[in-house]
C-alpha cells in the first residue's frame, strides 16, 4: 500500500492544523494499517498568503508509483497520476483499513476529497482562499475538493475531476458532510 483515502476525517473540520498536522493525519492511519514505515503525505497544497510560500501537493508526494490497499496501482508517476490515465474511480476508492469510500451510488456520499489543489497539482493563486486558510480553519471559508468517484451533477471536467471539482460549503465538519465528503485526505507515501 502506497495510496489510500482516509477512513476518518480530523477532528475540527478542514483545520488539521496546517500541513503537518494532516501528513500526521495520514501517517497515524497508515501505521495503525500496518504500513507505517513509509513517509505518508496528504495531498494538500497551500497558497501564499499572510507571508506563506504556496506549496503545490504534486511536489509533495513523491515520484510513484502508488498503489491502493488491494494491491490496484493507481498511477505510475506524478505526471500519470495528473492524467486521465490514472486509475482513481469509485471502485478503486479504498480507506487504509480496506473500507471503500461511499460514492454518489450510495446513500452516505462521501466522495468530496479535500485537496486545496488545481487540475494540475498545483496551488491556487492567494486572492481567494481555497484551503480553509491553509488547512487551519474550521469554521468560514472554503476548501477545492476533488469527486474521488469520478461523478458528479454534470457531465463536465469539474464534475469527473478527482482533485478539483468545487469549493466546499464552509471548514465545518458539518458543511463537509453537506457538501457531499467526510474531511478526508488522499494519502500518498512519499518514499
Amino acid at each position: 500500500m502506497t495510496f489510500f483515502l482516509t477512513s476518518v476525517g480530523g477532528p475540527k473540520g478542514a483545520d488539521f492544523g496546517g500541513l503537518a498536522g494532516a501528513d500526521a493525519h495520514c501517517q497515524t492511519l497508515a501505521t495503525k494499517a500496518g504500513a507505517g514505515g513509509k513517509t505518508w503525505r496528504a495531498y494538500l497544497s497551500t497558497q501564499a498568503v499572510g507571508g506563506a510560500t504556496a506549496v503545490n501537493a504534486k511536489d509533495r508526494i513523491g515520484k510513484g508509483p502508488w498503489t491502493n490497499p488491494r494491491g490496484v496501482q493507481i498511477a505510475a508517476s506524478v505526471a500519470d497520476l495528473h492524467s486521465a490515465n490514472n486509475k482513481i474511480a469509485p471502485e478503486t476508492l479504498v480507506s487504509e483499513n480496506g473500507r471503500l469510500i461511499p460514492s454518489r451510488l450510495y446513500t452516505v456520499n462521501q466522495h468530496d476529497i479535500l485537496t486545496g489543489t488545481q487540475a494540475d497539482g498545483t496551488a491556487f493563486p492567494p486572492d481567494k482562499d481555497m484551503t480553509c486558510g491553509n488547512w487551519t480553519k474550521s469554521g468560514e471559508g472554503n476548501a477545492m475538493v476533488g469527486h474521488a468517484d469520478r461523478m458528479g451533477l454534470r457531465d463536465d471536467d469539474a464534475s469527473k475531476s478527482w482533485n478539483t471539482s468545487h469549493p466546499s460549503r464552509a471548514c465545518d465538519a458539518a458543511s463537509l458532510v453537506a457538501t457531499g465528503g467526510a474531511g478526508l485526505l488522499y494519502c500518498f507515501a512519499a518514499n
